[in-house]
């Protein structure tokens, strides 16, 4: 019988700046038999690695565990990468200083993703805000890989100051097939782009209402004031789909750790329709 809670050995790849406070990290299965080259992540029975929205726990011996949403393509099998703050916690900070070719482990992909079957067809706006972005980048990555199966696609991202933006080379391939929408709080010099809430932005959005879906995950404060986007747009609450960040610990909706209300995020989501969670992000 399969043990679900077995950590497995991953080693560090590639290490990238995207931040002051926030690195991607590549990760990698350890080589097998040196006849095996490297190992691959395994798929599931839709030819994904992980499901969009879905998380993982990353560990290191001696610092615990803590809950990251991929970031890469869920079609690619040869690496995983997540996005990392620091945040001074004992495994983001211990990541922090930790250089290629260190091993740490790996168990997951948990919970529930976004609705990916259901997606299709449809115009899609998905919105996220500061650290939040791996699992929408994650979902722009499998929509580009089948772009034809999908309507409009608009992604609205925001952040405090212009460096708090992340992945932006991925970001600069994605508005040659999508329509991106960035916007900071606090501009620099240098910033040429849109200033202010994200919520300010909803005009520049032409989307059929009656076959729109949306997702988004980032702060809960942004979460709510995303009313002022969606709703106006005419878009149901059934068809949008909020990832809730939340601390994880078993991933299995064992330990109650991550209960809000009556549903586990691990469990349950971390990916919910809008009306489940709405007021409820804490």
């Amino acid at each position: 019988m399969e043990n679900i809670y077995l950590p497995e050995k991953v080693k560090i790849a590639k290490i990238e700046t995207h931040s002051p406070d926030v690195k991607l990290f590549r990760l990698q299965k350890t080589r097998g038999p040196a006849n095996y080259g490297v190992k691959k992540f395994a798929k599931n029975k839709d030819g994904l690695v992980f499901n969009p929205g879905q998380f993982v726990l990353v560990g290191i011996w001696g610092y615990g565990e803590a809950p990251f949403g991929p970031a890469s393509s869920p079609e690619k099998n040869s690496y995983m990468e997540i996005l990392v703050r620091n945040t001074g916690g004992n495994v983001t900070n211990k990541l922090h200083n930790l250089k290629e070719g260190a091993e740490i482990t790996l168990r997951g992909p948990y919970g529930n993703g976004f609705p990916l079957q259901f997606f299709e067809g449809k115009d899609l706006v998905l919105v996220t805000g500061g650290c939040g972005i791996p699992p929408i980048a994650s979902l722009i990555e499998h929509i580009l890989k089948h772009r034809k199966k999908f309507g409009r696609v608009y992604l609205i991202y925001g952040a405090k100051t212009p460096q708090d933006l992340l992945l932006k080379n991925r970001i600069a391939q994605w508005e040659k097939q999508i329509k991106v929408i960035l916007t900071v709080d606090k501009p620099t010099p240098e910033w040429k782009g849109r200033v202010g809430m994200v919520s300010e932005f909803v005009k520049e959005i032409e989307i059929d209402a009656t076959n729109a879906c949306a997702a988004m995950c980032g702060p809960g404060p942004m979460m709510t004031a995303l009313e002022k986007i969606l709703r106006p747009l005419g878009i149901s609450d059934r068809r949008i789909f909020a990832n809730m960040e939340r601390k994880m610990q078993c991933g299995i909706g064992k330990c109650q750790h991550c209960l809000t209300g009556d549903k586990y995020v691990c469990l349950d989501g971390p990916v919910f329709y809008f009306d489940e969670i709405d007021k409820n992000w804490d």
